[in-house]
């Protein structure tokens, strides 16, 4: 499968903090990675570089085979129409009904009729089980309910893309699972490439095709768990020590 995005020798920095060093890797297209590491390591910088947010002070972010440091106005704008976004909060608005934020995005940025979007936002609401909720307003809603708006927003305009920084912030174990187990459910059927920054370790693994953790400015790459916890990089040892311990259950043992 081809690569739909790839850091090339990045680096990044913040005055005298140098957060991404010379930094390589590759996402393929229609899979899921799950960028992990301890706070403060660039893992939200690294989403930012991807929008275009932030610019790399050497190297180069290819996103869609285009040089995103390279973009501005109009082409940036254009390469961003192919992302969903989902930040730590939903970033719902409060004013708006769950039918209209889900909307919001096909009214600014499509020529759909009134009827088009009414069918398009309550297909997805349905597909996503919020099917029933359309008049509720943000403040109504559960954790875990805005979250799938948040989500049903995002979908709107097809993205090829899918971004999500920390998602399952302020949500207790067994709805960060919940929420998880949607975003493979939701991946698989949209086939679109998801990237997640996520602190849930170790569980979030086992949705991962690609694991990459980052660390003192460099970030390395890992098909999953087991090929984590088999490294002999030191500091991904640590790593693995502190996240994982020496009780995590592998993949083949949890479906067995």
């Amino acid at each position: 499968m081809s690569e739909i995005i790839r850091f090339e020798q990045v680096s990044k920095s913040f005055g005298s903090q140098k957060v991404l060093d010379g930094v390589d890797f590759s996402i393929v297209n229609g899979r899921t990675t799950v960028i992990a590491g301890a706070s403060g390591q660039g893992k939200s910088v690294t989403l930012k570089l991807i929008l275009g947010l932030l610019k790399p002070d050497s190297g180069r972010v290819w996103v869609l085979g285009q040089d995103v440091g390279g973009l501005s106005g109009r082409k940036l704008n254009e390469l961003r129409m192919n992302f969903g976004v989902l930040f730590q909060g939903a970033a719902l608005l409060d004013s708006l009904t769950v039918f209209d934020n889900v909307a919001l995005p096909l009214e600014e940025r499509t020529g759909l009729n009134g009827g088009d979007i009414r069918a398009k936002v309550l297909g997805t609401l349905e597909q996503l089980g919020l099917n029933g909720h359309e008049d509720k307003f943000p403040a109504q809603l559960s954790g875990g309910m805005k979250k799938r708006v948040g989500l049903a927003r995002a979908l709107m305009l097809q993205p090829k893309i899918m971004l999500f920084d920390e998602p399952t912030t302020g949500l207790d174990p067994e709805k960060s699972l919940e929420i998880y187990r949607l975003f493979l459910e939701t991946q698989r059927k949209f086939g679109y490439t998801s990237v997640i920054v996520s602190h849930d370790i170790p569980k979030i693994y086992n949705l991962a095709d690609q694991v990459i953790i980052m660390g003192s400015g460099k970030a390395k790459s890992f098909a999953g768990p087991e090929d984590i916890q088999r490294s002999d990089d030191q500091e991904i040892r640590h790593f693995v020590q502190i996240t994982m311990g020496n009780i995590y259950t592998s993949r083949d043992l949890e479906n067995g």
